[in-house]
């Protein structure tokens, strides 16, 4: 019994200029801010002496490890990201960036947006591309209908808007 695991898949390389700014500022942030105040901090500890039994010490050493791990995954993401921003060529199917409502059986809508897998939000309505609901619309067209697999169950959705320009601008 070893603590293999197999390798995640690689995630969709697509994300919009929105979340590519959003990154780029946490990026930021950790490294020109909170990475050098949490070296002071560090430093100031280990002026202390025993840096063995220094609380403020080892916490500071683990705060810069878990500081540095981000940055490294953020580099490596934003090198092998895409930002799309523009619109598909066919703008009555549902792309990256699209807006959409959905209708289900008993007539209850949902509002959502296809994101890339760093910026999903399920309280904005942003579910991934690579999500089960975003794998299943994609290359979807106004008031086409397709089942999905839920942990409820399986259910019908029809789709009832689609938007490239904000949410609905096209109803």
């Amino acid at each position: 019994m070893g603590r293999y695991r197999p390798p995640q898949a690689p995630s969709s390389p697509y994300i919009t200029p929105e979340g590519h700014r959003r990154l780029r500022e946490e990026l930021d942030y950790l490294w020109r801010h909170k990475r050098p105040e949490v070296t002071r901090a560090v430093s100031e500890a280990a002026a202390q002496g025993d840096r063995s039994e220094n609380a403020e010490y080892i916490y500071g050493k683990k705060q810069l490890r878990e500081i540095d791990r981000r940055v490294r995954f953020l580099r490596k993401r934003l090198d092998g990201i895409t930002v799309v921003d523009r619109p598909p060529d066919d703008t009555s199917r549902i792309y990256f960036g699209a807006w959409f409502r959905l209708e289900d059986e008993q007539g209850e809508e949902l509002s959502l947006r296809v994101v890339g897998p760093d910026e999903f939000d399920p309280a904005r309505g942003w579910i991934s591309m690579d999500s089960p609901m975003g794998r299943a619309v994609l290359g979807k067209a106004l008031d086409e209908t397709f089942h999905l697999d839920t942990p409820a169950g399986p259910r019908e959705y029809l789709i009832s808007a689609i938007s490239y320009q904000g949410p609905y601008a096209g109803d």
